[in-house]
């Protein structure tokens, strides 16, 4: 019985990822980051030095529950993006629990998937080398919390490509559809990174997500006029799909 159950779940995601209906899934990711306090509304400064009406921190998904909620979302999220995956990889460190729990969600609903993440230094002993876990090949899903200035999956993608293999996407928990500090920029990170390196970043939810539920919940009109009009004045611009 356990069995059909999780293949029902796996068609279910499958039907949305190829149907035009919006993907629930996102909406619910929403909630349950509120619901963590992982996703927050007030007033905080940004990397770049803006006061954002809103704060996500993937840390505070912090205990066994919360990080296996979030590893299905992320599951969700790659069988929704269509990508042809043979391996996960987690960069250090918070990539690491990620693509760790990512690969037993998969496991879970039918897709058992190999996954590796780095060290930070190479190790001179025992294994050695600086991959743990299975070898980077075939075709590589980064799976990490956010994407800033990209630096970290930078390193993933030409780390993957020395090994022989393929990077073909980044999953991130939340893309902030925002421009970049640099002056005269109206790109996001993830548009800059897609850009610079062909490899394309998938969000589990965006901003555009967030808006989206707080405009379906009652009393929370100040929050969406706040982030609206953050995202008029900061908000990326948008790219042809």
């Amino acid at each position: 019985m356990r069995g059909i159950l999780r293949k029902l779940a796996l068609t279910s995601c499958l039907m949305t990822a190829t149907n035009s209906a919006p993907i629930d899934f996102r909406q619910q990711f929403v909630e349950f980051a509120i619901g963590q306090n992982a996703l927050c509304f007030g007033e905080f400064k940004t990397k770049a030095g803006r006061l954002s009406p809103y704060f996500f921190n993937s840390g505070l998904f912090s205990d066994g529950a919360s990080l296996a909620g979030l590893s299905r979302f992320y599951a969700q999220a790659a069988l929704a993006s269509g990508l042809k995956i043979d391996t996960i990889f987690g960069p250090a460190y918070k990539g690491i629990t990620l693509a760790a729990g990512m690969a037993m969600a998969l496991a879970e609903m039918g897709h058992n998937l190999p996954f590796c993440y780095n060290r930070k230094e190479a190790k001179d002993h025992g294994e050695g080398g600086l991959i743990v876990g299975a070898p980077l090949k075939g075709n590589v899903l980064i799976v990490d919390d956010v994407i800033t200035d990209g630096a970290s999956k930078r390193e993933s993608v030409e780390m993957i490509r020395a090994a022989g293999a393929t990077p073909v996407g980044v999953l991130i928990a939340l893309d902030r559809q925002e421009r970049g500090a640099k002056d005269g920029s109206t790109l996001s990170a993830a548009q800059e990174f897609n850009q610079m390196y062909g490899v394309p970043v998938i969000a589990v939810a965006t901003l555009g997500d967030i808006l989206a539920f707080l405009a379906r919940q009652p009393g929370e009109t100040d929050k969406l006029v706040k982030i609206q009009a953050y995202r008029a004045q900061y908000g990326a611009a948008l790219q042809p799909k």
